[in-house]
């Protein structure tokens, strides 16, 4: 099989503005055969805009079209979706989170075993030039054993007031399983996957509770708003490293703010701007990246490496088994915000 054909499930933002785009960039590998939304009227407008030859309401009949699919859907169905999927026998690129809970991310890794296809969790952080420049002088030994990471993932007063974001029951949360999912994969990715030992969180959203709230991301129902907008969270790790997070839609600071370092034994480094930060030869001494290659718009590696992994051809970039140990930690992090006590892993 030198071509693969793939299906869109659920075509909304995310998959008209990220995924379709690059898997038509990406034509030579890959064919867009079909989508399937349970919105008709919008499914048949993003199939006839993008010259897609079939349309689907129920994301089952397009199994025997493909022999791969992007699911886009609202993060409640993303289990259902990419287990049906597995039992007939269709590799699986699934946007982020890789589902609600705990229990549903298990589901879906012991369908994809069964059916011995591919599980992709779409964190396409670790896709982007800076982090893998990062990666690989951590693995370089630039910074040796870490010790303390920082991560802050804050947006100014930037709720995202379209779509289902703001609902809990389809999403499971807000700021932490939309945006700050990202940063959270990504630091463990830089460190090594760790295991969590505790996890102590906290989750906020009265900014988002109270009437004529300012936001620029268009408006939403303060009196519905169920969701956090801000969480924070300290993570320790069985080898003794510690992590400070911090995400949030709606914090009141100057402006936005992406932030992940790595303070190290040998050295430390941060992210964004791609620096690295020493003592040597009696001297402090701070590195700036000067030129970082790579593609510039992380959907294309992210794709082209889920291509080949159902081709067999390479192991996947975001393995399974560490975007479940993601949804571990956020589930953790909520649990410890409800009851007011740390969260401890069974080691």
């Amino acid at each position: 099989m030198s071509e693969l054909k793939m299906g869109i499930i659920g075509v909304g933002g995310i998959a008209q503005k990220r995924h379709i785009p690059v898997f038509f960039e990406l034509k030579e590998r890959v064919t867009l055969v079909a989508v399937s939304d349970v919105n008709q009227s919008r499914a048949i407008e993003v199939a006839e805009n993008n010259n897609i030859p079939h349309v689907f309401t129920d994301y089952k009949d397009m199994f025997k079209e493909v022999d791969a699919v992007t699911i886009c859907t609202p993060n409640k169905f993303h289990a259902e979706i990419a287990i049906a999927a597995f039992e007939a026998g269709v590799h699986v690129l699934c946007e982020k989170p890789m589902a609600i809970s705990v229990e549903e991310c298990e589901a879906m890794l012991a369908a994809s075993k069964r059916a011995n296809k591919v599980l992709a969790i779409a964190y396409h952080y670790r896709h982007m030039k800076q982090p893998k420049a990062a990666k690989q002088a951590i693995l370089e030994g630039e910074v040796g054993v870490p010790l303390v990471t920082r991560v802050q993932g804050l947006r100014r007063r930037k709720v995202p007031g379209w779509g289902v974001f703001t609902n809990k029951e389809l999403q499971g949360g807000g700021s932490l399983i939309d945006y700050g999912c990202h940063l959270l994969d990504l630091s463990l990715w830089l460190l090594g996957n760790p295991e969590p030992s505790e996890v102590v969180g906290r989750t906020y959203n009265r900014l988002s509770k109270v009437p004529n709230q300012v936001n620029e991301w268009g408006s939403f129902n303060h009196k519905t708003f169920d969701v956090d907008d801000h969480v924070t969270s300290y993570i320790t790790f069985a080898d003794g490293g510690s992590l400070l997070f911090e995400c949030s839609w709606a914090a009141n600071i100057k402006e936005d703010k992406e932030h992940v370092s790595i303070s190290g034994v040998d050295g430390g480094i941060n992210v964004f701007p791609l620096e690295l930060y020493q003592a040597k030869n009696g001297m402090l001494a701070t590195t700036e990246a000067q030129s970082i290659i790579g593609e510039d718009n992380p959907g294309i590696p992210q794709a082209n490496n889920f291509i080949d992994a159902c081709l067999g051809e390479a192991e996947l970039v975001v393995q399974p088994e560490e975007a479940l140990k993601i949804t571990k930690i956020i589930e953790a992090i909520y649990q410890s915000s409800q009851s007011g006590r740390k969260i401890e892993f069974k080691q």
